[in-house]
């Protein structure tokens, strides 16, 4: 029989997905996968309801609906500090996973480069790999989670064709600086790189940390592939709306890569969520709020326990540190975690180069406050179930 291909053996299905499942099996609190248990908003909702009536269930613009990406354009032409182009400079996506996607099989051929800072989110490598390209891997370094400028410019001397910037960060939390940034830029126009960005978590910033977005800054607009998604802002993670705005002439491009995955994003969803996209400065005010809540209250029960953990800037993921235990796999440990202690969480090898730093796991607060303290709870016997090192 004719062989698999050999890229499909160089990554293995997602970690987080299949810590979720083991939630399911052992009934464990699911701290893996970062969605809420709690409803998006309710104007959002009311519009869903009422556009199952309406006439929006065949294909909208391969692209996206006009409608969807002029309001999108409008949020983001405020934020982003220039206007954007509902025409020519946006495509709506299947979720920022096939934004991700679509940008790095736009902008890489086989054989190329991808710089990718670690920890990262599990699907980047895997974006490189599909391509056809080799991710290259830069370190930040715990607990802040800063780089190494030598180390990422050593990076960029390899010739990449682009650089991968989540920013906020998943796993980490970390909120990139503006100086930091412009570090990045200006490595970028020197050495001729494009420069990727996962910006989910963008209204998700805890104080005095703040969102800068790469395409803003002066000379970086016609470099800059800035991949986003409604999930995370609205509380939707299952209605899987990205998006990618960059300039026409990788727009164009970006199109037909897209029109080719998955033809389009589906249509009742897109017009529910122009709602979303028309909310006022109060909404977002309002998100940060309840995010930085619901941080202080995972993390201040995390410490009453004593588990060592990171402090996040951004997004809504926390590392635990679990050397103390007894562990030399992490997957095991999550594994255990679930079934013994009833919390899930992902191992830190899927996020580190080559599965380094296993001493952490990974869990998020995006619950309800009961959630979070049922899952302390539970997390409050962990010395008790588990394996400690002599």
């Amino acid at each position: 029989m004719a062989a698999i291909s050999k890229r499909c053996g160089t990554f293995t299905d997602s970690v987080i997905r299949r810590m979720t499942r083991i939630c399911q099996k052992y009934n464990a609190v699911n701290l893996s996968q970062g969605f809420p248990d709690f409803d998006p908003p309710r104007e959002l909702l009311e519009r869903l309801s009422q556009v199952a009536y309406e006439d929006y269930h065949q294909y909208s613009i391969t692209w996206g609906a006009a409608n969807f990406r002029q309001a999108l354009a409008e949020k983001q032409s405020k934020l982003m500090g220039r206007k954007i182009s509902p025409e020519g400079e946006i495509v709506v996506t299947s979720g920022s996973t096939e934004a991700m996607m679509a940008a790095v099989l736009t902008v890489t051929n086989p054989g190329d480069k991808v710089v990718v800072f670690s920890p990262f989110y599990e699907n980047y490598a895997a974006d490189a790999i599909l391509s056809g390209a080799e991710p290259v891997y830069v370190n930040l370094i715990p607990p802040s989670f800063s780089f190494d400028k030598d180390e990422l410019e050593e990076a960029f001397r390899l010739h990449p064709k682009a650089i991968i910037l989540c920013n906020p960060s998943n796993p980490c939390g970390k909120v990139f600086t503006e100086d930091e940034l412009r570090y990045i830029g200006d490595l970028a126009v020197k050495y001729d790189v494009f420069v990727i960005t996962d910006e989910v978590y963008e209204h998700i910033v805890y104080s005095p940390n703040h969102h800068v977005y790469m395409a803003s800054l002066p000379g970086m607009w016609d470099r800059t592939i800035s991949c986003g998604s409604l999930s995370k802002t609205y509380s939707i993670t299952g209605w899987r709306l990205g998006y990618v705005i960059a300039p026409s002439f990788i727009i164009d491009n970006v199109r037909k890569v897209h029109d080719f995955l998955t033809v389009g994003a589906a249509a009742p969803l897109q017009e529910a969520a122009v709602t979303a996209l028309n909310f006022g400065n109060e909404y977002y005010e309002d998100l940060q709020d309840k995010y930085t809540h619901k941080r202080d209250l995972f993390l201040q029960g995390l410490d009453r326990i004593g588990l060592k953990h990171t402090v996040p800037q951004g997004a809504y993921y926390v590392l635990v540190d679990i050397s103390e235990f007894d562990y030399d796999d992490d997957l095991k440990f999550c594994e255990d975690l679930a079934s013994v202690v009833g919390v899930g969480a992902v191992p830190g090898s899927s996020f580190f180069k080559d599965g380094k730093l296993k001493q952490y796991i990974r869990l998020h607060f995006a619950k309800k406050d009961e959630t979070l303290i049922e899952a302390l709870d539970r997390l409050s016997s962990i010395r008790d179930k588990l394996k400690l090192r002599k």
